[in-house]
């Protein structure tokens, strides 16, 4: 039986898209995007977590969550047209197909708490639980992500370094 480490790996970028990678202005703007979302959601969940736990901030708390889910919006936006760009489509490559299908997830979950502080469905206890699952579902994410580019930065490096970077 052929173990999946036996297996050889296809790169995650072939020559070309590697290029189009390097080239593209829109790596830039992920690679800036990315840890800005992230540090926005750490703050977040520290807002969040206090307002469940006292009862108080809900205001900074929920500021904090629509803000996470602008920048949300914004590197979902402009992730796409990354993806374009390196891959020819807007979403779902097959490099990144899987790592697409939970951001589905984290967009709707944001999208959710957006509607239900518009619209009043819940009360603050409900609202912070609904930012937690969203958060959750980030967090999965930004970690498909950065398990992606280490992989792909493995993939880059000449065999010798792979077994020294791998530790």
């Amino acid at each position: 039986m052929i173990r999946r480490a036996d297996r050889p790996r296809r790169p995650l970028y072939d020559a070309e898209q590697r290029a189009r990678r390097d080239a593209t202005r829109w790596t830039l703007v992920q690679g800036v995007l990315a840890p800005l979302q992230f540090l926005v959601f750490a703050v977040s969940l520290g807002l969040v977590l206090r307002t469940l736990w006292t009862g108080e901030g809900a205001t900074a708390a929920n500021a904090s969550v629509v803000v996470k889910t602008l920048l949300l919006y914004a590197i979902m936006v402009t992730g796409s047209i990354w993806e374009k760009a390196v891959f020819g489509r807007y979403l779902f490559a097959p490099a990144f197909y899987w790592e697409d299908m939970v951001s589905m997830l984290v967009l709707a979950l944001h999208s959710a708490y957006l509607v239900a502080l518009a619209t009043a469905a819940f009360d603050t206890g409900g609202l912070m639980l609904l930012a937690l699952a969203a958060y959750a579902s980030y967090a999965v994410n930004a970690a498909q992500f950065v398990l992606k580019l280490r992989a792909a930065r493995l993939q880059a490096m000449p065999a010798g370094f792979v077994a020294e970077a791998a530790r």
